[in-house]
């Protein structure tokens, strides 16, 4: 393998054209390498591979595809170290954090597809009818660079477990993990042209998959605005879109809950992955009366990161690349200048950080709902806390935005933080701080995006509806 090679119709090939596009390692700000940025022409070579793959893939029997399944899944584990590194190197993911959580939610996808197809109906008797799914046909994959396994495989399971063919544009600041995830494909027999990659930008790659007449499908995962140009592309083709875009996910805290624990888990959530995750906390909700204890408590928290891997329950990394760094930093300044309170954090590096796009951990107080920080998707390691006076008020506010992906919901009992979560609107509610389940679909509402992933839901995305009539007799 070579970085600067796209893998197409199972072999890794030499571009037709392109320039290079260096990659870098945000901890240091210096590079590791480069890959070449795909042209069109590029694209046109790996659809053709697709489509011509697609023909006899998805005929292959539920065993055939699940004996793929099980040679990835073994891939993947003996090449757990080596995605590690790649992640770390290339997105800045502490050490811990990348073996952790980066690589194992994409073997977790993987064994998730499995267990997915061991018993999925794709034919029903409806009457005289049946009602089968069909793979959809060949598809495009476009994912980011914040948690790159785990974007890539939650589609890529689903993908093969459904019986299409696929081509991947992976974030070309973050390709890294993908290509070594090509490899372990083509190790584990994943037949020609099944899956291609081609790096790229989004402008020529992206958007040439969005477009492109001959791919049925495309999945995306991005920021809103990119998921617009996804979704105007795609078009004039009628193809279907599936899209995980951005949210601005707010975590009510009631005045039952258990304060310290709640605020602790809420920061600590908000920051993980240096806080470049679509489902981030990032709006605290709070009593007004408790809000001086969640801000104490808060930089508590802040205080207590560092950046390395001396202490991995409390190591943050740097933001990914240098224009999120420049953007957060723009952000976090923007805000303060607004008359948001920062009493934590704010521009600039860590104390003692010299190199790398590291951001100071930030926690803003007395936030208003209409400010643009408490609105805005930042995508980094910054908090706001805004206090309400009632339980309407709460639901009020994490329901006024533009976004709908996720919500969080801390009481003193589960059955008044059930009922707290049916108000909102927003595709997940974590109650009580607990974690996301993987079977359970994945996305949002609003400009959150459209479909969802993981488990039944994902697998569901990538298959059609066909109906035979008179396929039984009549009795």
């Amino acid at each position: 393998m070579n970085y600067l090679d796209f893998y197409i119709d199972g072999e890794w090939v030499k571009p037709l054209g392109g320039e290079s596009l260096e990659v870098i390692d945000p901890s240091t700000e210096r590079a590791i390498g480069a890959i070449t940025l795909g042209t069109r022409a590029d694209l046109d070579r790996a659809v053709a591979a697709a489509r011509h793959a697609f023909t006899s893939y998805a005929q292959w029997s539920r065993e055939d595809r699940l004996e793929l399944l099980a040679a990835i899944i073994e891939g993947y584990r003996q090449q757990s170290e080596a995605l590690v590194e790649r992640v770390h190197r290339e997105m800045g993911a502490p050490l811990s954090l990348a073996r952790s959580a980066h690589v194992p939610a994409g073997l977790g996808h993987l064994q998730r597809a499995f267990d997915v197809l061991r018993s999925y109906e794709f034919d029903r008797l409806h009457g005289t009818t049946l009602i089968s799914r069909e793979p959809i046909g060949v598809c495009g994959l476009i994912t980011p660079w914040n948690w790159p396994l785990n974007q890539l495989t939650c589609k890529l399971a689903a993908a093969l477990a459904a019986g299409c063919t696929m081509v991947l544009k992976p974030s070309e600041k973050a390709p890294l993990s993908a290509m070594l995830l090509a490899d372990i494909l083509h190790q584990a027999g994943v037949p020609k042209g099944v899956f291609n990659l081609v790096n790229g930008d989004g402008p020529t790659i992206g958007d040439g998959i969005a477009r492109h007449p001959e791919i049925d499908m495309v999945s995306f995962t991005g920021s809103t605005a990119a998921g617009i140009a996804v979704a105007k592309s795609a078009a004039d083709t009628v193809k279907r879109v599936s899209q995980e875009l951005g949210g601005k996910s707010a975590n009510l805290i009631l005045a039952d809950a258990d304060i310290d624990a709640a605020v602790r888990h809420g920061v600590s959530s908000c920051f993980r992955n240096s806080g470049q995750s679509c489902n981030a906390p990032t709006r605290l909700l709070i009593p007004r009366a408790m809000q001086a204890q969640a801000i104490e408590i808060a930089q508590s928290v802040a205080g207590q990161i560092c950046f390395d891997d001396s202490q991995p329950a409390n190591a943050m990394g740097p933001l990914a690349n240098a224009a999120q760094f420049e953007r957060v930093q723009a952000l976090i300044g923007e805000a303060i200048d607004q008359g948001a309170r920062a009493v934590c954090g704010g521009v600039g590096r860590p104390d003692g950080v010299t190199q790398g796009y590291f951001v100071r951990p930030t926690v803003f107080a007395d936030v208003h709902p209409d400010m643009p920080i408490a609105r805005e998707e930042v995508f980094g390691p910054v908090l706001v806390i805004i206090p309400y006076d009632t339980e309407d008020q709460a639901v009020a506010i994490a329901n006024d935005s533009p976004y709908g992906l996720s919500g969080y919901v801390t009481a003193g009992t589960l059955e008044r933080a059930r009922v707290v979560a049916r108000r909102l609107r927003t595709g997940m509610v974590h109650l009580n701080g607990s974690k996301a389940d993987n079977g359970a679909p994945f996305g949002g509402y609003k400009q959150s995006g459209n479909g969802r992933e993981w488990g039944v839901y994902g697998l569901e995305d990538y298959l059609e509806v066909k109906s035979m009539f008179g396929y039984q007799p009549n009795v």
